[in-house]
């Protein structure tokens, strides 16, 4: 099926009747509902003149629900002048990204140090260096029910390893890393206030 002239005359008229998209098509036959939408599309005919002929007739006390408008296609916007682009960014600065966030930290590499929002006593982080420095220093494939598994390093680096000690009753961890993985209830709230 080709798009001859009478073929699009026929189109327009009865577009212009108000005439669905499946009435058009059946009757130039040889013709989808999306093709004669493609091709109304194509021709700019997308705004409907006269109201539908059924609609005309119908009783006022059966108004059917009015058909959603098809908007013409509108030109795409054009630039603003240089000057006003300038004055609307002094207006609106740009959010400011803080150095350590704008650093990009290749992988393997250890991570700078974070503020914690969980403070560590100097107490307890003395006494988890002690242990540190007397810990087992085993490997994951060594780690048992029974053994420490607090992890020590960066895990990318061949300097990472579980501390390996006796473990606290009931807990994953030896002494002096329960003191700081596992704090008191009453410390934590009242860091809250």
């Amino acid at each position: 099926m080709s798009w001859n002239d009478e073929r699009v005359e026929l189109l327009k008229k009865m577009w212009g009747e108000g005439q669905s998209a499946s009435q058009i098509a059946k009757e130039l036959g040889g013709v989808t509902r999306n093709a004669v939408i493609g091709k109304v599309h194509r021709l700019g005919l997308s705004n409907r003149t006269a109201a539908p002929a059924a609609e005309a007739e119908a009783p006022e006390a059966a108004a059917p629900a009015p058909e959603p408008k098809v908007e013409a296609a509108r030109p795409a916007p054009q630039p603003e002048p240089e000057v006003a682009r300038d004055e609307a960014e002094e207006e609106t600065p740009a959010p400011s990204i803080s150095a350590a966030r704008r650093a990009i930290i290749p992988a393997g590499q250890p991570l700078p140090p974070q503020p914690s929002a969980n403070e560590i006593s100097p107490e307890a982080l003395a006494s988890v260096r002690e242990v540190e420095k007397t810990s087992k220093k085993i490997s994951l494939m060594e780690l048992t029910e029974r053994t420490c598994k607090w992890p020590v390093g960066d895990p990318a680096t061949e300097n990472f390893w579980f501390c390996g000690l006796a473990v606290q009753q009931g807990k994953p961890y030896c002494e002096a890393h329960v003191g700081v993985a596992f704090q008191p209830m009453s410390s934590r709230r009242d860091r809250r206030r």
